[in-house]
């Protein structure tokens, strides 16, 4: 292993990679290979791709001369909370590395957590990693790539945080109802901070490449809205500021959406008048929303029919996904059994 020695005195660590199979998996190992400095102990792949795992081998082998401190776990498509803990759960280091499937560690990165790690005292429960996102040099981003970017400021962001694994048991890891990726990350940082451990940014930097997506990939993002419900269960209307979180554009999706039913519903009982006031008020929101995500981007026939057809789906989506989440969590409590 090229220059694989670990660092003087810093502390073990293992790295828990959930995955669904996607080809940056590759990419992601390849680079972890290449960091240099202070190697993980070992590399705990969790395959959660639904059904029965093994059809489609994993690229493994571009783990290189971590190869051998390779190995899996399959849990079925449960989502990456679960993913996650079924990895953490079977390490035996003090510190448990977590790392999406598409990201990239610079080389130096091995070398910058051990010192991230070494730093620690004994209240500090996770350490997290600084997140760069690269972006087209030749034209303005996308609302996506322009979305992706937003990484760069996430709190506790597992894309790379590593965790005291004692912190994870003590909280008992990562709540798995959150099925999809987001805000299980802020969910188990409020209950880590909460549990009375300090999280801090370390100084390594990982890459965050922007993935390919389709023009319909922000109406998909919408179900975070369900999850967003959840979090205002565990943790109280106040969550986004306590997490560092941005508040996002709900309050005004739903009043563009009330608009857009109030008209539809006096042109239904000939109130012709309130009907049209409501549909400019609907119209005019939706505008401003649109406007908003096309400006700053590069304004190609393509972006801007995305940004027009999207804008007037969003709203009502957005609202459908946050009742959802209401009524499907209206009875769920912390994790623990705190309310």
């Amino acid at each position: 292993m090229r220059d694989a020695r670990a660092v003087t005195g810093a502390p073990a660590y293992s790295v828990v990679l959930p995955t669904v199979g996607r080809p940056c998996l590759a990419d992601c190992l390849r680079a972890l290979a290449a960091a240099v400095g202070h190697p993980p102990e070992e590399v705990v792949v969790v395959d959660d791709r639904p059904g029965p795992g093994g059809a489609v081998a994993l690229p493994l082998e571009a783990a290189g001369v971590l190869r051998e401190r390779v190995r899996t776990l399959s849990t079925g498509g449960r989502g990456p909370a679960a993913a996650r803990n079924a990895g953490w759960r079977t390490v035996a280091t003090p510190w448990t590395v977590f790392l999406d499937d598409d990201v990239q560690v610079l080389p130096d990165w091995s070398r910058r957590l051990a010192e991230d790690l070494q730093a620690a005292d004994a209240t500090t429960g996770g350490i997290q990693g600084r997140l760069t996102v690269p972006l087209p040099e030749d034209r303005r981003p996308t609302d996506w790539e322009r979305g992706t970017a937003g990484l760069e400021q996430a709190a506790w962001a597992t894309a790379d945080m590593a965790y005291r694994t004692a912190t994870l048991a003590d909280v008992g890891g990562f709540d798995e109802r959150f099925r999809r990726a987001f805000r299980e990350d802020a969910d188990l940082a409020l209950r880590v901070q909460e549990a009375g451990w300090t999280l801090r940014r370390g100084r390594r930097t990982t890459r965050h490449p922007v993935r390919p997506a389709d023009r319909w990939v922000s109406l998909r993002a919408q179900r975070g809205n369900a999850d967003d419900a959840l979090m205002n269960r565990l943790h109280g209307r106040d969550w986004w500021t306590r997490a560092g979180a941005p508040r996002g554009r709900l309050p005004r999706h739903v009043l563009v959406t009330a608009a857009a039913l109030t008209a539809s519903a006096c042109a239904l009982t000939g109130r012709r008048r309130a009907a049209g006031v409501a549909g400019a008020l609907w119209t005019l929101g939706t505008a401003e929303f649109a406007l908003a995500r096309i400006g700053p981007g590069p304004r190609t026939r393509h972006e801007i029919t995305t940004m027009l057809s999207t804008s007037v789906l969003i709203p009502p989506v957005a609202v459908a996904h946050w009742v959802d989440g209401l009524l499907r969590h209206r009875g769920s409590v912390r994790m623990g059994g705190a309310s």
